[in-house]
């Protein structure tokens, strides 16, 4: 039976927290994304539900071995990538067949999941943890942040262009910054070296 350290029950405590935050995000933005036919918002639903298992992977890996941690991280970067590659898909359906999106949902919703992002954001940080799977969470709550403050805008711009593009077009931007995300989380988990002394044991 694995034994948990002060800093894994840390560790863990933070991590359900957010991910507790990232399956009601789910939720609020999928059902707000399809009252608002917004690919955005739908785009940051499907990428609070695939952090949401990034985060109980971390948290199952709390207090394992560093070898168990890096594959949590790897399958981390590629869920990831996987999400980014069906928003692509949704976006290119869109563009062809149409979409008309309410800009007023899109910016509320949005204001509330960057409210929820930054304070998933700032527990993290304050783990001061240099654990792979806690940088991988760090990570994906950066890009819910800064992918919340694209959605406002594009909110904004659909309200006064009426027009759907600028919808699409945030909902591209959410995606290659999955994308980036997700390579920067498989080249962390391949990294060298064991962590805090922790041995490649499963």
């Amino acid at each position: 039976m694995t034994e948990f350290s002060a800093r894994d029950h840390a560790q863990r405590r933070t991590l359900l927290v957010v991910l507790i935050l990232n399956a009601l995000l789910f939720v609020g933005l999928g059902v707000g994304g399809l009252l608002a036919d917004s690919s955005a918002l739908i785009a940051n639903a499907a990428d609070n539900a695939s952090d949401s298992v990034v985060y109980l992977l971390s948290f199952l890996a709390v207090g394992r071995g560093l070898l168990w941690k890096r594959r949590a991280a790897r399958m981390s970067g590629v869920l990831l990538l996987v999400f980014a590659g069906a928003v692509i898909l949704d976006v290119g359906r869109r563009w062809l067949f149409g979409a008309e999106p309410f800009g007023v949902t899109m910016m509320a919703m949005a204001l509330v999941a960057a409210a929820i992002n930054l304070v998933c954001l700032m527990l993290i940080r304050r783990a001061q943890t240099d654990d792979v799977n806690m940088r991988a969470a760090e990570t994906f709550s950066f890009n819910d942040f800064a992918s919340n403050g694209g959605i406002l805008v594009a909110g904004g711009l659909v309200m006064w262009l009426e027009q759907a593009w600028p919808d699409l077009l945030v909902g591209l931007v959410v995606a290659i910054i999955a994308v980036k995300g997700g390579f920067e989380i498989l080249e962390d988990a391949r990294g060298g070296g064991n962590e805090g002394g922790e041995s490649d044991e499963t």
